[in-house]
């Protein structure tokens, strides 16, 4: 069975930090059992150069030393990787904990622990407890998608998931082929963000659409990840909050209250029915098909005809 990656990272980090002369490749190969279980030279060379970049990448200063016969071997030096000495003040201590408590799911909950324990030692006192309830609100991101952990992993690890997806006017899901970017909580929902791998562009799926499981896929990542996911930009943009123009519509009295809570205008018609004027953008028509008979598209005419094809294409089924 072979050695998950974190173990190997870990016993890696520990084999460089523990040795008092630089290692060359060959010693480590011979040092570590994963690195015994690669079939080539080859494929031990390129886990070690990607176990390396990562273990750079998570904070560990590896130096390079070349010895008098020219074989180059590597070290990790005590000196160059301890940090100094973390003091906190009770505000900031506190504000921490705080933090700690927002996560509730199981697989989280031991790592909150434990960075909390190291917060008592760096300063946060003892009365102060995060997890209690500070006055009129407490806070919580509750995750209540199976489709969470697998995605959270995968963003991690920039492994490329596969899932089946319903688009909130579909019928039946479609499998999407995606790299995963980013998770994020937005208004009580969880979205992730990543890369279409059949439309070819940038996409973002609300996790409670995710049918089925999330099955994990070998490769890399084929685009580029963005320094920065704008997930919260990007759903805002699509329902319209960040539009710079508006579209009219037709409400049935009493109904629709979403979209009155955005409404820039409301003008009552009579027979039962108000004209609201509404922030147009991406994905207004999906939403507007949610209200059924109670809405009837005016303006644009681009608007009207896309919620009219939405409606057909539901009523064929």
């Amino acid at each position: 069975m072979a050695i998950a990656k974190a173990e190997r990272l870990m016993n890696l980090a520990l084999c460089l930090l523990g040795t008092r002369r630089p290692l060359s490749k060959r010693e480590l190969r011979a040092s570590l059992e994963a690195y015994l279980e690669a079939s080539t030279d080859e494929a031990f060379n390129r886990m070690f150069e990607r176990d390396k970049d990562d273990l750079r990448e998570l904070g560990l200063v590896i130096e390079t030393v070349e010895n008098l016969d020219g074989e180059i071997g590597y070290l990790a030096r005590h000196d160059s990787n301890q940090l100094p000495p973390i003091t906190l003040d009770a505000e900031e201590a506190a504000a921490l904990g705080l933090a700690a408590s927002v996560w509730q799911q199981a697989r989280l909950a031991g790592a909150a622990s434990g960075a909390l324990q190291k917060l008592r030692a760096a300063g946060l006192p003892e009365d102060v407890d995060p997890y209690a309830a500070h006055g009129a609100l407490e806070p919580r991101i509750p995750v209540h998608e199976a489709a969470f952990e697998p995605l959270m992993l995968a963003c991690r690890d920039r492994r490329p998931v596969v899932f089946d997806y319903r688009k909130a006017t579909a019928v039946a899901p479609e499998t999407r082929q995606v790299e995963p970017w980013a998770l994020e909580c937005w208004r009580g929902h969880w979205y992730l963000a990543g890369w279409d791998r059949d439309r070819g562009a940038e996409r973002v799926f609300r996790l409670s659409r995710i049918t089925g499981k999330v099955r994990a896929r070998a490769g890399a990542f084929t685009a580029e990840v963005p320094d920065v996911v704008g997930i919260r930009e990007t759903v805002a943009r699509w329902a319209g909050e960040s539009a710079d123009r508006s579209a009219l519509i037709r409400l049935r009295t009493g109904c629709g209250y979403p979209l009155r809570a955005r409404a820039t205008a409301v003008r009552p018609l009579g027979d039962g029915w108000d004209e609201v004027e509404i922030p147009y953008g991406h994905g207004l028509d999906a939403l507007l098909v949610e209200f059924g008979p109670d809405v009837v598209a005016l303006e644009p005419a681009e608007l009207r005809a896309d919620v009219i094809d939405r409606l057909r294409a539901v009523a064929k089924g």
